[in-house]
C-alpha cells in the first residue's frame, strides 16, 4: 500500500473553510491550512479517499504535484516538464489543464494553460511515445494550475465531476444551491437528526435532502466514479475497504422528522425523483402547499429556507411583498422554532421585522449572501424599523 503523505487542497464555497477543516481532521487528514475558499492539507491515499468519498462540504479534492517559482511562462513549461506525468496516468486517459490566478503579472492565462498542456503532452511523447488528448468537456484527467504573484502550484485533479454533484439530481429547478452549500447551511445551524427540521420553500430538495444524508451518515460519494480511480496507482483493494467502512456507519433510518413542501408541483416531483434516488424518500414528509397555509409540526425544531432574493429568481418588487408576509407567518404560526433563512437580500431582517440572533456571512457562487438565525418566541422579535445597513 502506498503511505506516501500527499499535500492536498480542498476548494468549498467560501464561509465554509471552518467547516471543511473539521470535516478534514475527522477524516484523518494532519497540517491542515485554511485559506479564502478552500483547506490545504496532508494525508495519505487513504485520506485522499475518505475525502473524495464522505466530505459534505469540498468541491473538489486536488492532490499537489508541483510549487515553484516563476517569472515567466518559459519558467513554467520547465516546471511542469520536470514532473514524470506518466507516473499518475497512461496516456490513453483524456485531459484537461485549467488555470487560475491572483496578482499574476503573466498576460494571458490561456497562453499559460496551453504552454501547461504542451509540457504535459511532450513528456509523455519523450517517456512513452504517446501522448494523451486533449477534453474539455468530459477529461479523464483534470490538472490545475494556480499562479499567485511569484508561484506555481500544479495539482492533479482526484475527484472529477466536482463533489456537490451527488449523482441523485435529474429533474431540475429555477437557481438549484449546490448540495455542498446545501449541507453547509444544515451543519451551520447545529442540526444533528435529534430534533425536527422544516424546509418550507424546498425547490427541488437540495436542503432537506442533505440533511437527510447527514441524519443518515450516508456518505455523499458512496454512488458515483472518481478520478482517482483512473490513477495508475490506483488501489483497489484499499478503495472497497473505505467504502466499506463508510456503509457500516450508516443509520437505517432517519432518527428525527425532516418535513419539505413547496408549492410548486414541478419542484415537488423533482424533489421526490432526488428523494428516491438517494434512498431516503421514507426519511422526508414531502408535501406540496403554499408557504403561507402551511402550520408548521407541533414538536418545534429547526427551520431552513432559502427564499429567492431577487439575483436569479424573483425581482426587488416580488420580495418587499413577500418578505414581510413570510416574517408575519414566522411570528404567528412558528413560535418555538429556530429559523435559518439563506438569503442574498440583505435587507430581509428588516422586511421580516426581525431580529437575528446570528448572521454568518456565507457565498452562493459569486453571490454575496447571510444565513440569519431567528428564535421565534411568544410576541415575536420584533424590532424598530430602521433604514437598513449592510449586514
Amino acid at each position: 500500500m502506498d503511505n506516501t503523505n500527499y499535500r492536498s487542497f480542498a476548494p468549498c464555497p467560501r464561509g465554509l473553510e471552518a467547516l471543511l477543516q473539521q470535516e478534514l481532521a475527522a477524516l484523518g487528514a494532519t497540517d491542515l491550512r485554511q485559506t479564502e475558499g478552500g483547506v490545504g492539507f496532508s494525508g495519505s491515499l487513504v485520506t485522499i479517499y475518505r475525502a473524495n468519498l464522505e466530505c459534505r462540504i469540498a468541491s473538489r479534492i486536488l492532490l499537489e504535484v508541483a510549487h515553484v517559482p516563476y517569472r515567466n511562462e518559459q519558467d513554467i513549461y520547465a516546471a511542469a516538464s520536470a514532473l514524470s506525468w506518466p507516473q499518475w496516468f497512461q496516456p490513453s486517459r483524456t485531459i484537461k489543464v485549467k488555470t487560475s490566478a491572483q496578482h499574476c503579472p503573466l498576460k494571458s492565462l490561456d497562453f499559460v494553460t496551453l504552454r501547461i498542456k504542451d509540457a504535459v503532452c511532450d513528456t509523455f511523447t519523450k517517456q512513452k511515445g504517446a501522448r494523451p488528448s486533449v477534453n474539455s468537456n468530459r477529461p479523464d484527467i483534470r490538472i490545475d494550475a494556480f499562479l499567485d504573484a511569484t508561484h506555481l502550484t500544479l495539482y492533479l485533479g482526484t475527484t472529477g465531476d466536482s463533489l456537490f454533484k451527488r449523482g441523485f439530481r435529474e429533474s431540475t429547478v429555477d437557481a438549484p444551491l449546490r448540495e455542498n452549500l446545501a449541507a453547509g447551511i444544515v451543519q451551520l445551524t447545529g442540526w444533528n437528526g435529534t430534533t425536527p427540521l422544516l424546509d418550507p420553500l424546498c425547490g427541488g430538495g437540495t436542503i432537506p435532502l442533505e440533511a437527510a444524508l447527514i441524519a443518515r451518515k450516508i456518505a455523499p460519494g458512496l454512488g458515483r466514479r472518481f478520478a482517482f480511480e483512473l490513477f495508475s496507482n490506483f488501489d483497489s483493494a484499499l478503495w472497497k475497504t473505505v467504502q466499506a467502512q463508510a456503509q457500516a456507519k450508516q443509520l437505517s433510518a432517519s432518527p428525527a422528522p425532516i418535513y419539505a413542501s413547496d408549492r410548486d408541483a414541478h419542484a415537488v416531483q423533482a424533489a421526490k425523483d432526488q428523494f428516491m434516488r438517494a434512498g431516503v424518500a421514507n426519511d422526508i414528509a414531502l408535501t406540496q402547499i403554499d408557504l403561507f397555509d402551511l402550520t408548521p409540526p407541533q414538536e418545534p425544531g429547526i427551520i431552513v429556507m432559502n427564499p429567492p432574493y431577487g439575483v436569479r429568481l424573483g425581482t426587488q418588487a416580488d420580495l418587499d411583498v413577500l418578505y414581510p408576509k413570510l416574517g408575519s407567518w414566522l411570528k404567528t404560526r412558528c413560535v418555538g422554532w429556530r429559523v435559518y433563512l439563506f438569503t442574498g437580500d440583505l435587507r430581509a431582517p428588516k422586511l421580516i421585522s426581525l431580529a437575528p440572533t446570528k448572521r454568518t456571512p456565507l457565498f452562493n457562487g459569486a453571490i454575496e449572501c447571510r444565513l440569519y438565525e431567528f428564535i421565534i418566541v411568544q410576541g415575536g422579535a420584533r424590532r424598530r424599523l430602521t433604514p437598513p445597513t449592510r449586514a
